[in-house]
């Protein structure tokens, strides 16, 4: 992919896609690092594992602010022309929000609708949840039908979109 970041970005995939490694290579590539607005929440040992991967992956021009649930008040602060925002990710946010008892849908609304303006660009990570089978339990149900329903939305709001299959990517929309 060539080019400068866009003001909003969305990257999908699903899990170990590549889809992070892609978002902070773009990052890096137009600005030399950002904000990495985190969105996980280390409540057991693999976790712990997987925050402390993506850490030791991203250099010392990174900086990491770790929010799990009011994204958008985080972005409106921290976005600037010379540092973008990578929030990552989108659907462990979802996953916050529902277990916070706050309505996903809402809330995506509330995020795509606050974007416009910003003075730095924002790169989205969420996963592609909705390509395997049906979930055999409501809970599950719920979250695949928020998560798919977010993409389409910030989708729709992005002005770059990539799909991201073993660490190869698919621009969906934009250049």
């Amino acid at each position: 992919m060539e080019g400068g970041l866009p003001p909003v970005t969305l990257i999908l995939g699903g899990q170990r896609s590549g889809k992070s490694r892609l978002a902070e290579t773009l990052i890096e590539d137009a600005a030399g690092g950002g904000l990495y607005l985190a969105t996980a929440e280390a409540r057991d040992g693999e976790m712990t594992d997987r925050i402390a991967a993506h850490r030791a992956r991203r250099g010392a021009d990174w900086e990491t602010i770790e929010e799990p649930l009011d994204i958008l008040e985080q972005i409106r602060e921290h976005a600037a022309p010379d540092r973008p925002v990578l929030v990552d990710c989108v659907t462990l946010w979802l996953s916050n929000l529902m277990a916070a008892g706050r309505d996903p849908a809402a809330e995506v609304e509330v995020l795509a609708q606050g974007l416009d303006g910003l003075p730095g660009s924002v790169v989205f990570v969420s996963n592609e949840v909705g390509l395997g089978i049906i979930p055999a339990n409501a809970l599950a149900r719920a979250f695949v039908d928020a998560a798919g329903l977010a993409n389409q939305r910030l989708a729709a709001r992005a002005d770059r979109v990539v799909f991201t299959a073993a660490g190869l990517p698919l621009v969906l929309k934009g250049h």
